[in-house]
C-alpha cells in the first residue's frame, strides 16, 4: 500500500502542491480574520480536499494528454505512462475521480463554489492543450493556480464584496480586491518560475512544434521576462499587504521573499538540471511557505491582542 501511495504521489508529483496550496490557506486566514483566521475545520478541509481533487485532476491530465511528447523527451522518457508503470485507464479513472472529488467539495462549501467548480477544471485541465498553439502557456498555467486563493476566499465568504462597509465605514479587509491581488500575485509568480523550467525543453520543444515564450524568445529573453514577472508579483504582494493592513512581520517576510526570488534567478542563469530543480521546486517551495507564515503571524496575533484588550482571556 505504501508502494502505490508513493507511486501515485509521483505521477501527480504531489509535493509540488506546496506551490498553491499555501497562498490558498493564506487567503483563507484573512477571510476569517474575524474568527482567529480559522473558519472551523469543516470549511478547512472541504478546500483542502478541493485544492488536492484540482491539482490531482489537472496533473493527471497533462500525464495523459502529454504521454507521446514525453516519451520522445529524454528529460522525461521515464514517467509513469511512457514506462508503463501506469496504465492510461488507472490514469483516467485518477483524473475523473480527483476531478468529482473537487466538484463535490465544492457543492458542500456553498452554491457559488459549486457553481464555479466546472470552470475551475476547466482552467486547471486546458492549459495542458495550450503549448499546441499559444506561445503563452505560462500564462495560462498562472490564471489557473491564481483561481486557489480566489477559491478559498470564496469558500469562508461566500461571495464578493468589492466596497464592504462595516458600521458604516469601508473596510478594504474584507474587499474582493484582497483576494483578486493575492490571485495576480500568483499568477505573475507562477509565470516566471514556469519560464525557468520551461528553459530545460527549449532544444526539444522548438524541434517538435510545441509553444512557449522560451521557444518564440530564446531563453536569455525569456529569462528577463520571467524576471520582471517575478517583480511585479512582489508588487502586488505589497498591494495585498496594504489592503489586508499588515504590520512588521509581513514587511520582513516580503523583504525575505524578495531576497528568494533574486537568488532563484541567479541560479537559473546556469541552466543545468541542477540549478533549475533548486530554483523552480526549492526555493518557490520556501518563497509560498514563507509568505503562509507570516501571513498567519499578522492575522492571528492581532486578533489574540485585541481579545485580550477586550478582556476575552482575564
Amino acid at each position: 500500500m505504501f508502494r502505490q501511495l508513493v507511486l501515485w504521489g509521483s505521477f501527480v508529483k504531489f509535493s509540488h502542491t506546496v506551490f498553491a496550496l499555501p497562498f490558498a490557506l493564506a487567503a483563507m486566514i484573512v477571510a476569517a480574520r474575524e474568527t482567529r483566521g480559522w473558519p472551523g475545520w469543516r470549511v478547512f478541509g472541504l478546500i483542502l480536499v478541493a485544492m488536492v481533487g484540482a491539482r490531482t485532476c489537472a496533473m493527471a491530465f497533462n500525464r495523459i494528454v502529454d504521454r507521446k511528447f514525453d516519451a520522445e523527451n529524454p528529460r522525461t522518457s521515464n514517467r509513469h505512462l511512457p514506462m508503463g508503470a501506469v496504465t492510461l485507464a488507472a490514469a483516467w479513472g485518477l483524473c475523473l475521480g480527483s476531478g468529482a472529488l473537487l466538484v463535490g467539495a465544492a457543492w458542500a462549501l456553498n452554491p457559488i463554489c459549486f457553481l464555479l467548480s466546472p470552470a475551475a477544471l476547466f482552467l486547471v485541465c486546458f492549459y495542458s492543450l495550450t503549448k499546441r498553439f499559444t506561445d503563452f502557456t505560462h500564462v495560462w498555467l498562472g490564471i489557473a493556480l491564481a483561481a486557489a486563493p480566489v477559491g478559498a476566499w470564496l469558500a469562508v465568504e461566500g461571495g464578493f464584496h468589492f466596497l464592504p462597509r462595516i458600521e458604516g465605514k469601508l473596510d478594504l479587509r474584507h474587499s474582493a480586491l484582497v483576494p483578486l491581488a493575492l490571485g495576480l500575485a500568483v499568477m505573475l509568480w507562477l509565470v516566471g518560475f514556469d519560464i525557468i523550467y520551461a528553459t530545460q525543453d527549449y532544444e526539444f520543444d522548438r524541434k517538435r512544434g510545441l509553444h512557449s515564450l522560451v521557444v518564440r524568445w530564446g531563453p536569455k529573453n525569456a529569462l528577463a521576462v520571467a524576471f520582471l514577472s517575478h517583480l511585479f508579483m512582489w508588487g502586488a504582494l505589497v498591494l495585498f499587504g496594504a489592503l489586508c493592513g499588515f504590520r512588521l512581520t509581513y514587511w520582513i517576510g516580503l523583504v525575505l521573499i524578495l531576497g528568494l526570488l533574486l537568488l532563484e534567478h541567479m541560479i537559473a542563469k546556469r541552466r543545468d538540471p541542477i540549478a533549475v530543480n533548486i530554483a523552480f521546486f526549492k526555493l518557490n517551495a520556501v518563497v509560498s511557505v514563507t509568505f503562509l507564515v507570516v501571513t498567519a503571524v499578522e492575522v492571528v496575533f492581532p486578533w489574540f491582542r485585541l481579545r485580550w484588550a477586550e478582556g476575552v482571556f482575564f
